[in-house]
């Protein structure tokens, strides 16, 4: 099996080492393209207006100046020799959940594989439980869990054009209490806003944040497992349509 991993955090993030030791157990046709510098919030996007650089870092490890999907797009296009049975995204540093999802690379990158016909998963690793910090080392479940939860998936046929998005709760490894699958959530309140600052020259400047309130979670969303300390597993496709305004809609213009 030919693997391929990319990220939203960049070539040297930490993550990125644990899934690539977990693809590993699985293959020794390991591929890496990853980001040159860290891509977070970048979604699908791909660079149109500037070149895209590659630099070969070592054997079959090679970093692009640009998005996680470009990384795609320049693995499947310019590096491998052949295209990969399998792309694997992350292991993001942080969870990519419910509103946040969109927005992340990670994804982007999975959906951006998915839509090209390979089979994609996005591992991300929670470090904060509904606002709080923790005090122990935010790597443990994806350290523990990353491989098993890997074999797990690869054993359960994986449609065409679908991505896998999971999530480790933000606990150590043995307090991980197995496998959910589950829907997208919808978190009471998720406003993006801009935080103003002033530098030390007077100068203002602004740091995009969200402003969460998770309100109460329902068991069987993404937030709901990380809540219940459950890797999060939910099928994903590029696919935005709403399903279910459509007949309401056709029938309103048709009036």
């Amino acid at each position: 099996m030919r693997v391929l991993i990319t990220n939203d955090d960049g070539i040297d993030a930490p993550g990125l080492a644990i899934l690539e030791q977990a693809a590993r157990t699985i293959s020794d046709d390991v591929w890496v393209v990853a980001p040159a510098t860290e891509q977070s919030g970048q979604s699908q996007a791909v660079t149109l207006a500037d070149p895209l650089r590659i630099a070969k870092l070592g054997a079959r490890r090679y970093a692009v100046d640009g998005t996680p999907a470009d990384c795609v797009t320049m693995a499947l296009n310019v590096v491998m020799e052949s295209a990969p049975d399998l792309v694997l995204s992350g292991v993001n540093q942080g969870f990519n959940i419910a509103d946040d999802m969109p927005y992340s690379g990670t994804v982007g990158a999975a959906l951006h594989a998915a839509s090209a016909g390979v089979r994609a998963m996005a591992f991300s690793q929670a470090y904060k439980r509904l606002g709080q910090e923790l005090d122990e080392e935010i790597w443990g479940a994806a350290r523990a869990h990353c491989a098993g939860t890997l074999k797990t998936l690869l054993a359960i046929e994986q449609p065409r054009g679908m991505a896998l998005n999971v999530n480790f709760p933000p606990v150590p490894g043995e307090a991980v209490k197995g496998l959910a699958v589950v829907r997208q959530g919808l978190r009471a309140v998720n406003e993006i806003f801009a935080e103003d600052r002033t530098d030390v020259r007077g100068n203002p400047y602004y740091w995009v944040r969200f402003r969460r309130d998770a309100g109460e979670v329902a068991p069987d969303t993404d937030l709901g497992a990380m809540a219940n300390a459950q890797i999060s597993v939910t099928p994903l496709r590029a696919d935005l349509t709403d399903m279910a305004a459509l007949g309401p809609l056709a029938d309103a213009l048709a009036e």
